[in-house]
């Protein structure tokens, strides 16, 4: 498999640490980390494959560097590209609005047929999400504040699923 960019936006460092669990749940696969803060577009054509993460703000907003980063990818050419989303949120605190940061980004996007890596929204308990699409998430998500004890098997079996789709 190729190597992977993964791109993350990360205020207090919650969604720096899933980014690390996944590249390290890849295991001897090259993932590059990129927090989009500190990087470009240009960082985006090196790779086939893609991972974008983000935590969620407010009700449905992404992480404040995401809002600035995204803009710029509004002419990329996503074309030969493959690219997986994960977002963090609360199902508790925020079950109006859970993980809407990652349903902003999906919607963002300006090419969502290159999106793979939804993940089942069975397992969480919420009233509404920006980022379920017919009963699935766009991409894994992760409840760190009350359902800590399943991410790291949500991430593997999560990676495991991408290895396929990135072939």
């Amino acid at each position: 498999m190729k190597p992977i960019g993964l791109f993350y936006g990360s205020t207090y460092g919650m969604t720096e640490k899933v980014a690390e669990k996944i590249k390290q749940a890849f295991d001897k696969q090259q993932v590059d980390l990129y927090n989009v803060k500190d990087t470009g577009v240009k960082d985006l054509a090196k790779y086939d494959n893609l991972i974008f993460g983000t935590s969620a703000w407010g009700i449905g907003e992404m992480q404040d560097d995401w809002e600035r980063f995204i803009i710029n990818i509004e002419g990329f050419d996503f074309s030969g590209k493959k690219l997986a989303l994960f977002g963090l949120g609360d199902q508790k605190e925020y079950p109006e609005s859970f993980v809407d940061g990652l349903g902003t980004l999906y919607c963002r996007l300006p090419d969502k047929s290159v999106v793979v890596g939804e993940w089942p929204s069975k397992d969480y308990s919420y009233y509404f999400s920006l980022a379920d699409k017919d009963g699935k998430f766009v991409g894994l998500v992760i409840d760190e504040h009350n359902q800590p004890e399943k991410s790291g098997t949500r991430i593997k079996q999560w990676v495991a699923q991408l290895k396929k789709e990135f072939m």
